[in-house]
């Protein structure tokens, strides 16, 4: 069940409190919205059934935590934070930070979800925190160059994206990935609610003079960008100031002890922690996920342009399933343990099955199997294996129940033609009228010389009349394939 608004604040500290300046107007036009307006997944605040140190340690075991900090607290203070639950204390809270960059996800993104549904799921309280004012300034971590701007009015467009993204991301591991424990609570909020009230002049005199100079021009991703030929703008500067204030916002609203992130966020986490510290004598912790990168060693995301997107209009159920069933065997176990919930010991048995029926790709069937089902749901998941069985394995059974969309997801190149089956239309009128071959004796030829293909058949005579559940299939279509690649799919009208 999900419901709207956010959670309220836990009771805090006096010595955490703190006048929280509000920042107005980053970009152009502003920001509106209510931190609440971004809906709560009100998964129980109710006990786990599992140990805390077990939690960080399975997490460990799978890859899928890296690193912790501070080094010198994460060994005994952050394990009994969460331990803290067995004396039956409150759930820990955890965050992890979203930039709108772009309208959709990534599958880069998938890990530090991840890491926040395994939190979720062992009782404690998540946050994923979209940077609807953050995306302005563009973080300059890994990154040679800045960010090209994006207008205000795109910036908040992606992340009402952003958002529903996360929300059905949420739903889908509520709904398809229940473990029969209690679990805890998935939060998506916009930290544009938060920059919005005060000016700037108010929120650098609150909060500037808690930030030394030399320590932020010491982060790895400052220095590298200032020896960089472009060099680092004031804007970049400063996204470091901002994301250590969100941590600090959401420590004293909600109660965050934890940030969770990718490896190349350990310096703006370590930023938030001197911060937080420096202002309330407590301390946090952060937590890195490992990146996800190509077979050529890059990142995988927007910026490298390699993108495997999480929206389904961008990338289809098919081509996310098809991009993890892909995967070369040195890879598929760590991705296992890395992308999915399934237990060590499960994936241990999945690994020797594979190694006595490697033609089978078991562990990379599973593995697009588990990440397209949290995407997309059961229904791309079914989506994904129909497209796969059409496209890889002729089958004319799947191409007869595939939607529309799902053939135009499939053969994204194809011509798409809605044509009126007059009697008597044959091979040849077919193909014509689709413009899928050249007019005169060379079009001819293409069909005699066994060149065109309907519905994974191929077809020789040009004059054969087209028959209903043969060329043209109970849901009115006809996928007509010419050479090797060139697919053109038909909607016949009027049937």
């Amino acid at each position: 069940m999900l419901r709207g608004g956010a959670s309220k604040s836990p009771a805090f500290p006096t010595h955490a409190k703190m006048a929280a300046p509000i920042l107005r107007r980053l970009c152009p036009g502003g920001w509106s919205g209510t931190p609440g307006s971004s809906g709560l997944f009100p998964l129980g605040l109710r006990q786990s059934h599992s140990g805390a140190q077990g939690l960080l340690a399975a997490q460990k075991a799978r890859g899928l935590f890296k690193e912790y900090f501070p080094e010198t607290g994460t060994k005994t203070e952050l394990p009994e934070l969460f331990d803290r639950r067995s004396a039956g204390h409150s759930p820990q809270t955890i965050y992890c930070g979203f930039d709108p960059t772009g309208d959709s996800l990534h599958v880069g993104h998938l890990l530090a979800l991840q890491g926040l549904f395994h939190f979720q799921r062992a009782g404690h309280n998540v946050i994923a925190l979209v940077g609807g004012a953050t995306a302005c300034l563009g973080d300059p971590s890994g990154r040679t160059k800045e960010r090209e701007m994006l207008a205000a009015e795109q910036v908040l467009a992606h992340a009402s994206a952003l958002r529903r993204g996360l929300q059905a991301l949420a739903a889908n591991h509520q709904q398809l990935f229940a473990d029969g424990r209690a679990w805890g609570s998935f939060t998506v909020l916009d930290n544009s609610a938060w920059y919005q009230k005060q000016g700037l002049v108010d929120f650098l005199a609150a909060v500037g003079g808690h930030f030394r100079m030399g320590t932020l021009l010491s982060r790895l991703s400052v220095q590298t960008r200032l020896r960089s030929p472009e060099g680092m703008s004031l804007a970049e500067f400063f996204y470091q100031v901002l994301q250590a204030y969100d941590f600090y916002y959401l420590f004293r609203h909600y109660g965050c002890r934890v940030q969770l992130g990718g490896s190349d966020q350990l310096g703006n986490i370590v930023s938030g922690y001197e911060f937080i510290h420096k202002l309330t004598g407590e301390d946090v912790f952060g937590i890195t996920v490992p990146l996800i990168t190509s077979t050529a060693g890059a990142k995988l995301g927007k910026s490298a342009g390699n993108a495997v997107w999480l929206n389904r209009e961008k990338t289809s159920p098919f081509e996310l399933y098809q991009f993890f069933v892909r995967q070369q065997d040195d890879s598929v176990e760590r991705y296992l343990k890395l992308f999915t919930f399934l237990p060590l010991a499960e994936i241990d048995h999945i690994m020797q099955l594979h190694s006595k029926e490697p033609e089978k790709r078991g562990p990379q069937k599973r593995l697009a199997a588990e990440v397209t089902k949290l995407v997309h749901g059961q229904e791309g998941l079914d989506s994904a294996k129909r497209c796969t069985q059409a496209l890889y394995h002729s089958s004319i059974e799947a191409l007869e129940v595939m939607s529309d969309q799902e053939l135009k997801e499939l053969f994204k190149e194809a011509s798409f033609s809605e044509l009126v089956l007059d009697p008597g239309t044959s091979v040849l009128d077919t193909c014509r009228k689709a413009n899928a071959i050249p007019d005169g004796p060379r079009g001819y030829r293409m069909i005699t010389e066994g060149g065109v293909s309907i519905n994974h058949r191929q077809v020789t005579n040009p004059e054969t009349v087209l028959v209903v559940g043969q060329h043209i299939l109970k849901n009115g279509l006809s996928l007509l394939k010419i050479g090797k690649r060139n697919f053109y799919i038909i909607k016949w009208l009027q049937l």
